[in-house]
């Protein structure tokens, strides 16, 4: 997959210290990443890079909205996404980036690309069930949810247990007359 430039940070010539970048991620970001469980994405992402005489240390922040189908009637609905994510660059032999919180880059380095890093901590925030916020106060007037409604069992329907098979009777005397 060819890197964004856009998340691509140069790295050599900077001073030590804290430098700060912004990005503005749509939808486009993560059809590149052939993602489609998302709509529409509007989200802003902040990275802080502080760099030290002997790596790198970024902290992603991100904060916005996807649209997103619910899991309970296929609804769109606005999904507020944030949170953050720590990571660590350190430089070795060779490029690895095996571990979840540390990249290694090869010694010559001078830039990195931190795409997979947003991209997976954006969709990694998500929670699992996807439940539309109409369901949840009552709002939502949905025909999936009216025939969810009209099949479930509500406390008015008399729940009687079937009749018993007399045939039964007999064997249940059986574990009585020891």
């Amino acid at each position: 997959m060819k890197d964004l430039k856009d998340f691509t940070i140069p790295f050599v010539g900077l001073k030590l210290g804290t430098h700060h970048y912004d990005f503005d991620i749509d939808q486009k970001f993560f059809t590149h990443f052939e993602y489609t469980d998302f709509h529409h994405s509007a989200i802003h992402v902040d990275a802080v890079l502080e760099k030290k005489t002997t790596l790198l240390e970024f902290t992603v922040t991100f904060k916005g909205t996807v649209n997103v189908s619910c899991d309970r009637t296929n609804e769109p609905f606005d999904l507020p996404v944030s949170g953050q994510y720590h990571f660590v660059v350190k430089f070795g032999e060779h490029y690895d980036d095996e571990q979840d919180d540390l990249l290694i880059l090869p010694h010559g380095s001078y830039q990195v690309n931190i795409q997979q890093f947003v991209y997976e901590s954006i969709v990694l925030s998500l929670p699992a069930k996807r439940i539309h916020p109409g369901i949840v106060d009552g709002t939502l007037d949905s025909d999936v949810l009216n025939k969810l409604e009209e099949l479930s069992l509500t406390a008015d329907q008399d729940l009687e247990a079937p009749e018993a098979d007399p045939r039964w009777d007999n064997l249940k005397k059986l574990l009585t007359d020891k």
